[in-house]
């Protein structure tokens, strides 16, 4: 397999206009990256890449991201099952946001808490604002701790 390379970005015009993948990774070294369903279009998580889980992501056609909170690079699925298989990608206009449409295995879960969407409570806001969140999804897809084991919560709290 043939390693993806990036292009140094030399131009707006390059970036913005023009046919070469030149990405830019912030301070930090990561890129985020919104993942939604190629079948719904639903949101189902916002990850983070660094450039070896883009390229791995690009090279596999799985998605692969950087948890900022483990400092560790996961290929999604690995542990679960519930493998993001890569429909398309997209990079935004100045290549510093990536945007995957994946199908999902399994049960189409994305969320490590069990929910299919990482995005499963609303916020309220306007007249209702500092109204409690309100679930939009009401069970979950995945039991976490049959799936995970007792293992902590991979979030930092």
């Amino acid at each position: 397999m043939t390693q993806l390379k990036f292009q140094p970005r030399q131009t707006v015009e390059q970036v913005e206009e023009g046919t070469e993948l030149a990405p830019r990774f912030g301070e930090d070294g990561l890129m985020p990256c919104i993942t939604t369903n190629a079948a719904t279009g639903e949101v189902l998580m916002l990850g983070w890449m660094n450039a070896k889980a883009f390229r791995l992501t690009m090279e596999t056609g799985e998605a692969h991201y950087f948890s900022r909170a483990r400092q560790v690079l996961w290929h999604k699925g690995a542990t679960s099952g519930l493998v993001q298989k890569v429909v398309e990608a997209r990079i935004d206009d100045d290549q510093d946001a990536l945007w995957l449409s994946v199908e999902v295995s399994g049960s189409g879960a994305s969320c490590h808490v069990g929910y299919r969407s990482c995005f499963y409570r609303a916020v309220p806001h306007g007249a209702q604002a500092g109204a409690p969140l309100a679930f939009v999804e009401n069970n979950k897809t995945f039991d976490p701790v049959a799936v995970y084991g007792d293992a902590p919560n991979p979030t930092k709290l």
